[in-house]
């Protein structure tokens, strides 16, 4: 007789919705999330499998907000099918803000049996010192952060920092670069970081946010708010989302047109002799395909 072993699922999905909805909307998440890990290339599973490569490390970074809690449930999900053969270890930064409840995210995981890490740095009062009131903080406050992260990834021995942006930030930040940086580029799901030596990962990334929303409502996850830059008004990447949300108004599945439009680039029919050799196209080598450009 052939004995098999059930593999219990994760604590957090134990008192889930039994609803026909949310099975849908948890098996579309963590497909999306599956499809970007295979497709970019965050792992190569086989190789893992097959003890060719070593067991990669990642660092889940928590923050307490609706999108890191999916980010964290949704690579538990994918773990627990067997399609994610890494090991996860969640981290949270305490960046000292005023009122900040710190016993809510170490509960919440002891709860669900995640191993983690509480780092505490006090990263607040640096931004408040620097910064005018008039100002976002958000430049500095990432810079801070980033490094802080990248550090406490190499003291884990972690092969990458895994953070919970989607679909939605990736196209705030593009319209932001191309609006106000002047350069067409958004969020990679895949980045290696200066030193070369930590990937930088985004498994969400073409996940919809109003998704992300239906599902930390559903899962009911103790969503802590933002008091330093979710407190400003008037920041550019609230100005784009703004926008965003009015044209998609006014044609619905704007966003996931545009989406698509990331991973359909014709660098021949942009402006960067970086990207393509304008002056070396000759008579005799093969065209360039017209069809959209006006004449």
């Amino acid at each position: 007789m052939v004995m098999t072993v059930e593999i219990e699922a994760p604590k957090l999905f134990l008192d889930v919705p039994d609803s026909v909805n949310f099975r849908k909307l948890r098996k579309r998440l963590v497909r999306q999330a599956k499809d970007t890990i295979d497709t970019y290339g965050l792992i190569n599973r086989d190789d893992i499998i097959t003890s060719k490569v070593k067991r990669p490390n990642w660092l889940v970074c928590l923050s307490g907000g609706k999108d890191s809690y999916a980010l964290l449930a949704v690579l538990l999900d994918l773990q627990w099918q067997g399609a994610l053969p890494v090991d996860l270890l969640a981290c949270n930064l305490d960046q000292g803000q005023p009122g900040f409840p710190k016993h809510i995210l170490p509960e919440w995981l002891e709860s669900t049996g995640v191993p983690y890490r509480i780092e505490t740095q006090d990263t607040y009062s640096i931004v408040m010192e620097k910064i005018p009131e008039n100002k976002t903080y958000c430049a500095l406050c990432s810079r801070l952060r980033r490094g802080i992260l990248y550090r406490i990834a190499r003291e884990e021995n972690c092969d990458a920092i895994v953070l919970g942006h989607h679909r939605d930030d990736a196209l705030e930040t593009f319209m932001m670069n191309f609006l106000h940086g002047g350069r067409l580029a958004a969020m990679p799901p895949k980045l290696l970081n200066d030193a070369g030596d930590i990937f930088v990962y985004r498994p969400l990334m073409s996940c919809a946010e109003s998704d992300l929303q239906k599902f930390s409502d559903a899962m009911n996850f103790p969503i802590i708010p933002c008091n330093l830059c979710g407190s400003q008004d008037g920041l550019q990447r609230q100005a784009m989302k703004r926008m965003l949300d009015d044209w998609e108004i006014r044609k619905p599945g704007t966003r996931q047109v545009m989406a698509r439009a990331l991973t359909n680039a014709r660098p021949s029919h942009l402006h960067d002799p970086k990207l393509f050799d304008f002056a070396g196209l000759a008579i005799g080598q093969d065209g360039e395909k017209d069809d959209g450009v006006p004449f």
